[in-house]
């Protein structure tokens, strides 16, 4: 069994790295270079309680990202948020390149200003590893700009504007981030296309199976799960495609399918509930009135 070791502040980190006292209490830049793992770690899980974002700096080991025709190769960008596990199967090598780089700031820095409300709407934050960001030359040192920034705000002489300008470079580089997710998505709109055929494909599946009985209303998860993909991915990328979210999709199916039901049988409206993987009758009233207008016996009646 791994150890897990947790690392909850910037202080451990620089210890753990045998690096010097970190100039900032709650943010630390780490340039390429500096071997974040200079030792074998394959038989630790690490847990940390700070947010990371990290520019690629190794080449060898299993913390590696999919790569397919769309991408980009000049670099690749990972985000994790507090609490999520990492782990490695094999030491990592140091690539000899000097444009890497790992941010990490503890969710105290931003608590009080308004990056800590809307953190959560970056949802790449929850993205799987094979789902990371891969950079075109000119969007890797547009980031690494505002990485800059930062190391240079807290490495100087801290005053009261430090905490706000640092904080502001931490949400341009989210921003600038968000931007280049939404351009991944775009120059991979083949393969994209391919994964929305998968999820609708697998919608049409399970609601042509006896699953509904037993499992219930299918969800985003278990379709990301069945495709091998994470909850946040699966949803951006159809909000990107077709403007909608996966769970109006699935939701959409089962209205349409409803009302194929409602029309085509005398079957009671419980029934068809049921078979529609509604625990409760009223769940499925309230869904198809919402989405129709009128309830299903209204809609059954009127037609």
């Amino acid at each position: 069994m791994k150890d897990i070791l947790r690392i909850e502040s910037i202080t451990q980190v620089h210890d753990f790295m045998g690096f010097a006292k970190p100039k900032h209490p709650l943010v630390s830049v780490i340039p390429a270079g500096k071997h974040w793992f200079d030792r074998d770690v394959t038989d630790t899980r690490f847990v940390m309680d700070l947010y990371n974002i990290s520019l690629k700096t190794f080449h060898t080991g299993s913390f590696q990202y999919g790569r397919n025709a769309y991408d980009f190769q000049e670099g690749t960008l990972v985000f994790t948020a507090p609490g999520q596990v990492m782990e490695f199967d094999e030491k990592l090598e140091q690539s000899t390149s000097t444009e890497g780089w790992t941010v990490l700031f503890h969710p105290d820095l931003i608590r009080k200003s308004s990056l800590g409300s809307t953190i959560e709407e970056y949802s790449f934050f929850d993205y799987e590893s094979n789902e990371a960001l891969h950079l075109s030359d000119d969007e890797r040192t547009a980031l690494t700009d505002l990485v800059n920034k930062i190391y240079m705000e807290y490495s100087q002489n801290i005053d009261k504007h430090s905490q706000e300008l640092i904080v502001a470079n931490i949400e341009m580089l989210l921003k600038y981030s968000k931007r280049y997710y939404d351009r991944q998505f775009f120059t991979r709109t083949n393969l994209n296309k391919d994964i929305l055929s998968d999820f609708n494909r697998l919608v049409k599946q399970y609601y042509n199976s006896e699953q509904p009985f037993t499992n219930g209303v299918l969800t985003v998860k278990e379709c990301a799960n069945m495709l091998s993909m994470s909850v946040n991915y699966l949803g951006d990328l159809i909000k990107t495609e077709t403007g909608r979210n996966a769970k109006d999709h699935i939701q959409d199916y089962v209205v349409e399918r409803a009302k194929n039901m409602l029309l085509g049988s005398n079957e009671a409206v419980s029934n068809i509930a049921y078979s529609l993987g509604f625990e409760y009758p009223q769940g499925f009233n309230k869904l198809f009135k919402a989405r129709v207008g009128l309830s299903p016996s209204d809609y059954r009646n009127l037609n």
